[in-house]
């Protein structure tokens, strides 16, 4: 079923996020802190429930369930890999030894990268879409060879290694303290203006956002086709993600198991890729170039359902072996 999102709603909409992320990122430099897990879990709570509620304004405005499904179906996919995301960051933060009450800005300076980013990535993905309908092949293919990265990961970590990498390439070019000035990009060292190190946290931070954004456009591209809902999910999903980042900070670790989880995920949509591609098939040498009409039509509903139960078996199965490993350290250590 199609639908209509009238251009009024998408503007205000854009205008409303836009003044939200405003005043978040003004909140963090008022005042630079460590959240406490209330305040987390409450501002986290507080993005969610404005997800909803955005979802059934979108109900209200297109009168179409499907829009409200292609949106929560694309949110939840989108917060599922911002959360694996989480695990990046944690090393980055690490590696760079920030300090923890301005994490929240670098943080937030990390967002607003992912959303113009995406935002370049959802407009070429919504190009090619239109005009070459074959490029659902390519997506299905990139999200099922990500699914199998996701799945069996390498000895080492080759986001992290990309991310030193260039760091390593600008230490040697740039004059970078070794010391942090507060939030500051720029310091006085022995009466030299000198990059700190918060230069060097904000270009790995963009570095890795790119990366993600690679990964992730696919993706939502494999939900909804269209640019407004593919966008508002990706804004939804990131805009809770710094508080995300102090409440589960600790709980991550335990998580061993949500890799396979978006991995599964991801290898349905990009089985869902392939079966769309089919049907708007136009390659000759496959079918004679005509659509192919017993390839599978996989709903909103049924990848809202695949979604939310494979994040759900994954955070389970995680929980269950990490209260078991407890117990097993326990009894070594009697």
């Amino acid at each position: 079923m199609d639908f209509v999102i009238p251009a009024w709603f998408e503007i205000t909409a854009m205008i409303v996020l836009v003044l939200i992320l405003a005043a978040d990122l003004l909140l963090i430099l008022k005042r630079p802190h460590i959240p406490s897990a209330r305040e987390a879990t409450a501002w986290v709570v507080f993005y969610v429930a404005l997800a909803l509620i955005f979802t059934v304004v979108i109900l209200w405005v297109t009168g179409s369930s499907d829009a409200a499904g292609q949106f929560v179906a694309g949110w939840l996919t989108e917060y599922s890999l911002s959360i694996d995301n989480l695990f990046v960051f944690i090393l980055l933060m690490g590696q760079f030894a920030v300090p923890r009450r301005y994490q929240q800005e670098v943080l937030m300076v990390g967002i607003i990268i992912a959303l113009v980013l995406r935002g370049v990535f959802i407009l070429l993905g919504a190009a090619l879409i239109e005009n070459f309908s074959w490029i659902f092949y390519i997506f299905g293919a990139f999200l099922l060879y990500t699914a199998w990265r996701q799945a069996f990961p390498g000895s080492e970590d080759d986001d992290t290694q990309t991310e030193t990498g260039i760091v390593r390439f600008l230490r040697r070019f740039i004059d970078i303290t070794d010391h942090y000035d507060g939030s500051k990009l720029r310091t006085l060292v022995g009466g030299k203006k000198v990059w700190t190190p918060m230069l060097l946290v904000f270009i790995a931070i963009g570095v890795t956002d790119l990366i993600f954004a690679i990964d992730s456009i696919p993706a939502i591209f494999g939900i909804t086709h269209h640019a407004f809902i593919v966008f508002t999910a990706n804004v939804f999903a990131l805009m809770g993600l710094r508080q995300l980042y102090f409440l589960l900070g600790g709980l991550l670790d335990r998580l061993r198991y949500l890799h396979y989880g978006i991995a599964f995920i991801l290898a349905f949509i990009g089985v869902k890729l392939f079966a769309h591609a089919l049907h708007v098939n136009e390659l000759p040498f496959i079918n004679g170039g005509k659509s192919i009409e017993w390839a599978p039509e996989i709903s909103t509903v049924a990848s809202l359902l695949v979604i939310i139960i494979a994040m759900g078996v994954a955070t389970i199965a995680s929980l269950i072996a990490s209260r078991r490993q407890k117990r097993s350290d326990a009894s070594a250590g009697r």
